[in-house]
């Protein structure tokens, strides 16, 4: 069994949305989120104001949104048999579960995986049901914040009780990770973060955002989009428009509501009108880029990486670990956020580069291979043929 059509414009998505993710997560693995906000420099605090302006929450809102058109896909291949579809979600599960406990206790897999077998409760929605519906997921966490304030202490007070009995305090935590010589020490951390993840996904209502976004890329896909962008050059035209006209002057508010603190359920209405149209935005402008140079070779490097994408996913968390942790390089706690941000770059070109070549040569990530193989439950080809 070899891939089926591919669509170059989907795999290149995914891969610019790789690019947000690693921005996004480095600060964690070097540490630096966890540093005295006294030890910030000025240049911190600017490049800091730019991550929650361009790239938090925007690029996994793309990257949720492509998860979406993909289950749509899936689903729409298995037709009336879903079995193969929730299979496939297990698999997912548990690379997620494998990812959080051993690797980095940020993974978003799992949840993936969970909020994706809902989908085909969904499936029969017409698209303007799909979207009323991912715009009522959406608005949930505001409310739920408002009403339900203290969902997660139950979660909370379990970290906290791990952090007293692995004695990891949150102003410990860069020394901890730097310091440590073995991976023992590390799995203790992640142990304790595993709990920390699912504290932040009920304390943040992470499940609703993303079968929001999923339901958002389940219309998309619905309507195959991606299939002729020209027919929908014009609606993307003002999803750009409007999701810049209302995102821009809404992440203003959002910056500043996160460098100066304040009300949580005002941070989520920030998130909400800024967050989403931006990602929205990214996406839309994107696809007219790719629309109106078709042919530019750099499609083709996002689409390698977006190709391999839970592949390079999981292997930012190993470069992480390897470079900023002390079982590694023990750079965390050592370096600045402009710094951080370009290593992150660096690693990213990387990805791309590994991603092109070894693409030459094998149909799949190696990932994307297992998880095929588990799902399909027979053996597939890894390697390709030479003429």
């Amino acid at each position: 069994m070899v891939p089926k059509k591919r669509y170059l414009v989907l795999d290149a998505l995914r891969g610019f949305a790789l690019l947000g993710i690693i921005l996004a997560n480095f600060p964690e693995f070097s540490l630096w989120t966890f540093a005295d906000p006294a030890s910030h420099t000025p240049l911190d605090r600017v490049v800091r104001s730019f991550q929650y302006f361009f790239i938090d929450g925007k690029f996994y809102t793309l990257f949720s949104i492509l998860f979406g058109i993909g289950f749509s896909i899936q689903l729409a291949n298995a037709g009336q048999r879903t079995g193969k579809f929730y299979r496939r979600m297990t698999v997912l599960f548990v690379i997620g579960l494998l990812h959080l406990l051993f690797l980095w206790s940020g993974d978003i897999l799992m949840l993936y995986a969970a909020m994706g077998m809902l989908l085909p409760l969904f499936r029969r929605l017409p698209t303007k049901g799909l979207l009323a519906a991912a715009g009522a997921f959406l608005v949930l966490p505001v409310i739920s914040d408002a009403l339900f304030p203290h969902l997660a202490d139950p979660l909370e007070a379990g970290y906290m009780g791990l952090s007293d009995r692995y004695g990891i305090s949150e102003v410990g935590f860069a020394a901890w990770l730097r310091d440590i010589d073995g991976y023992g020490g590390l799995n203790r951390f992640l142990r304790m973060g595993a709990v920390e993840r699912m504290w932040e996904f009920v304390s943040s209502h992470r499940y609703f955002k993303v079968l929001g976004l999923f339901l958002i890329g389940f219309a998309i896909g619905n309507e195959r989009m991606f299939a002729d962008l020209p027919a929908f050059r014009g609606l993307m035209r003002k999803v750009m428009a409007w999701g810049l006209a209302v995102g821009l002057p809404v992440s203003l508010l959002y910056t500043w509501s996160n460098m100066a603190g304040g009300s949580t359920v005002l941070r989520d209405v920030f998130y909400l009108f800024s967050v989403y149209p931006m990602g929205l935005a990214y996406a839309a402008g994107f696809c007219l880029l790719f629309e109106r140079r078709a042919g530019a070779p750099a499609w083709r490097l996002f689409g390698a990486t977006g190709r391999m994408a839970c592949s390079n996913y999981l292997g930012q968390s190993v470069f992480g670990i390897l470079l900023f942790y002390g079982i590694g390089l023990g750079w965390g706690a050592g370096v600045d956020l402009l710094t951080t941000e370009l290593i992150a770059l660096g690693v990213y070109v990387f990805q791309m580069i590994f991603s092109h070549f070894w693409l030459k040569r094998f149909y799949f990530g190696p990932v994307e291979w297992v998880w095929r193989m588990l799902t399909y439950r027979q053996r597939l080809p890894l390697l390709r043929e030479r003429d």
